[in-house]
């Protein structure tokens, strides 16, 4: 199985989704089955398929949680080189014509581009691996091709 990078923050907030739906989600999801198995058929009982289809997904997220700490490699923060952009590594880029953005390189499990998280699987996150500051790199995204140079890495 693949090695998932996660921070430290990002591990943290995996283990409480986790727990939140083991613990309250799971029995929020059997209360509404219970509730809708009392309302008589179930064959044509939409409250109860909607329940049914709830606990699918949220039995198939808590086993996609279980799998990705289990296999997680936590990323220490403070052991990122602190000038060559790693998992771990708070960059801020600039494109040429366009203003500088600040980004941070985690694991896929906790990317979110609209927060400044970035995937190091993602075409940004893979061209920046390994550069320091001062360095200009082409990225190769499915839209075409660009250039960024990195402005710090921190």
């Amino acid at each position: 199985m693949p090695t998932t990078f996660l921070t430290s923050d990002g591990h943290r907030k995996l283990q409480e989704e986790l727990e939140y739906l083991r613990v309250t989600k799971r029995q929020e999801i059997a209360e509404r089955l219970h509730e809708a198995m009392e309302g008589g058929e179930l064959i044509e009982n939409a409250e109860y398929e909607a329940a049914k289809n709830e606990q699918a997904f949220v039995e198939g997220r808590i086993k996609e949680l279980e799998i990705i700490l289990a296999t997680a490699r936590v990323i220490d923060e403070k052991s990122v080189a602190p000038d060559q952009i790693q998992v771990g590594s708070k960059v801020e880029i600039q494109e040429e014509g366009s203003e500088p953005e600040m980004y941070t390189i985690v694991g896929a499990a906790e990317a979110n581009p609209a927060k400044g998280l970035i995937s190091n699987e993602s075409p940004l996150g893979k061209a920046l691996l390994n550069h320091k500051a001062g360095e200009v790199i082409q990225v190769d995204a499915p839209a075409g091709s660009f250039v960024v140079k990195v402005l710090k890495v921190e």
